[in-house]
Formats: structure tokens, C-alpha cells, sequence
């Protein structure tokens, strides 16, 4: 059976939606209120959740959901995600995390459109931080999500808290559920092996919210590189590496933050993100070798001096979404 046949779709009539959730009563409402407020109303919601103990189930309930519990000590980022996935009767699938919601009404619309090129196998959507994310979290995500859209990636990073992908592709290309993260590159490294295209809608824009602890940081940092380098094995990360990547961060920030005028209120908190995140990065990676540059430079160079910090997200009033309290 040829490749393009296995990657396309006949239809895109509505979209099953796929979140992977564990303890999220305080964000899980917001999602699920932004997805009926979609301009595409045919939606399946599939929300797998690994043994919640507080109102996220609950919360979930009162929404058209299909729950699909998974064991704690069975989940995996990619196993979980196949579980969701194999739960899917739609032709596209988007992943959403529990903890981001959609700016505006017509997001699904914009993250689907792409698919009418039948060689596109993933598209991936501008994420951007609330108001109560840390001054780094908002430079990282406007380095991994600039304003600008990609109608072909010229390297295989997405990130799967708001992407979307083919039914047909998922089941002859399952998720790895070895992988300690970083599930979605390795997902994406296959599919452009395969000479298919990874999609970037900037116009498919959801917030992100993350509240995580210095600890939280560390170990998310390091449990993706420990990932990174089963994707890459000849990849390294040396001290080296740790000490000019932590202070030209740092310095970087440090000059945005003075463009922005907040450089007092960040002045700590944007070397206690830093080491984290390189620190983590550092003890997470054990081998040597290089990885594609551009890829490289996606997930650890600074932003250019140049670039803005925050996003313009005032766009069109009558396309936002107004969220009441969840």
C-alpha cells in the first residue's frame, strides 16, 4: 500500500479532541468552554485521565466528554496519547493539554485548514502564556511560537499541547510510549522521514498556563532530555554547554526585560527559570554528538535581540473568546 494513501483523509467534516488530563479541575472547565464556542461544532471530546483525585472528572462531566481513565502507574506521555487516539472516530485528531484554552472561536477552524494538502501529516498552533507566567516562560514561547506561519517546517519540533494530525497517520505511526517526553518530536521525525510536512498555524492561537515550581522546571527539563538524547543518541549536552547557554539566556532576557520595563520585577526570577531549565537539560543528557542545528537552536538558543517579548493578542474582537470564571 503506498505512503500517500496511508497519510490522507477523505473528509474533514469535525475533529475528535484528544486531552490528556491528571488533577486539572482549576483549568479543565476553560478548555471545554472555549472548544463549544468553536466555529466547528462537530467535535468528539476524548479526555483521558490518569487517576485525577480532585474535581477534574467531575468538572469534565458536565460537558459532552468521553472519559478514558488510564493507571497512574501505566501512564506515559505517548501511551496515554494512544489511548486517546485509538478512541477517535474522526478523521483528525487534535491534542490539547488540559491546561490551555483556546484564544479565539475560530481555532480548530485554523488548525484544520491545512489538511487540504493531503501531504501535510501535523499542523501546530502559537501558544502563548498568561498573565501569571513567569517573564522566561513568555521568551521561550515566543521562540518556539513566532507570529509568523510555516506552511512547510524545515524541522520536525511541534508540541503536541496544541497540535492536530491525521487519524490515518496515527495508526500506522503510534506514539512511542518508551519516551520519557518529547513524544511529538519523535512523532514528527518519523513522519518527515516519510517526506511529509509538518505545518506551523500562528493563526491557531491558544493560551498555555504554567504554574510549575523551580523543582517542577527542573525535572520537566530534564526528563525531556533524557527523551532528546533516545531521539538524537549522538546528541550532547556537556558543562560546557550548561554554562554559555545559561548565561547568554539569562543575559538575553535580561535585556528584553529592560526593553519591557520589568526588569526589577524579573531580576530574580529569570536566573531561578534558567539554571532549571539548563541545570535539568544538563543532567538529563549522557551522550555525545550533534543534532540539527535549527532544532538545536529551537530549543535552547536565546531570542535574537531584535525580537519582541510579549504578543500582540488583541486581534479581531469579535473571533476572541470571552471566558467567564472557571
Amino acid at each position: 500500500m503506498e505512503v500517500n494513501h496511508l497519510l490522507s483523509d477523505d473528509s474533514m467534516d469535525g475533529c475528535s479532541i484528544v486531552i490528556r488530563c491528571f488533577n486539572e479541575e482549576e483549568h479543565i472547565g476553560r478548555l471545554l468552554s472555549g472548544i463549544m464556542q468553536q466555529t466547528i461544532k462537530d467535535v468528539e471530546i476524548i479526555l483521558v485521565d490518569s487517576g485525577s483525585t480532585d474535581a477534574t472528572v467531575s468538572i469534565a462531566s458536565r460537558y459532552p466528554v468521553k472519559i478514558v481513565p488510564i493507571k497512574p502507574e501505566e501512564f506515559s506521555f505517548g501511551r496515554s496519547l494512544n489511548l486517546g487516539c485509538a478512541e477517535a472516530s474522526r478523521d483528525f485528531i487534535v491534542i490539547a493539554s488540559a491546561h490551555v484554552y483556546p484564544v479565539y472561536k475560530d481555532w480548530l477552524e485554523n488548525l484544520l485548514s491545512p489538511f487540504k494538502d493531503p501531504d501535510v501529516a501535523i499542523v501546530y498552533g502559537k501558544q502563548r502564556g498568561d498573565k501569571f507566567a513567569r517573564y522566561t516562560e513568555h521568551q521561550i514561547y515566543r521562540k518556539w511560537f513566532p507570529e509568523e506561519s510555516a506552511g512547510r517546517q524545515a524541522h520536525p519540533f511541534c508540541n503536541n499541547a496544541n497540535a492536530a494530525i491525521r487519524r490515518t497517520t496515527w495508526r500506522h505511526l503510534p506514539y512511542n510510549e518508551e519516551l520519557t517526553g518529547l513524544e511529538d518530536l519523535d512523532w514528527a521525525n518519523r513522519v518527515v522521514d516519510l517526506g511529509k510536512k509538518i505545518v506551523y498555524c500562528a493563526e491557531a492561537e491558544i493560551i498555555h498556563v504554567h504554574n510549575e515550581t523551580l523543582l517542577n522546571i527542573y525535572n520537566r527539563y530534564k526528563r525531556e532530555a533524557i527523551a532528546f538524547k533516545k531521539i538524537y543518541p549522538q546528541e550532547h549536552f556537556n558543562f560546557m554547554d550548561f554554562v554559555k547557554l545559561l548565561m547568554a539566556n539569562i543575559l538575553t532576557d535580561y535585556y528584553h526585560a529592560l526593553k519591557d520595563r520589568v526588569f526589577m520585577k524579573c531580576i530574580l526570577s529569570i536566573p531561578e527559570f534558567r539554571f532549571m531549565q539548563f541545570w535539568g537539560t544538563y543532567r538529563g543528557f549522557g551522550q555525545r554528538g550533534d543534532i540539527p542545528q535549527m532544532l538545536r537552536n529551537r530549543f535552547y538558543y536565546p531570542n535574537s535581540l531584535s525580537q519582541n517579548t510579549y504578543a500582540k493578542t488583541g486581534g479581531d474582537s469579535a473571533r476572541r473568546i470571552h471566558y467567564e470564571h472557571h
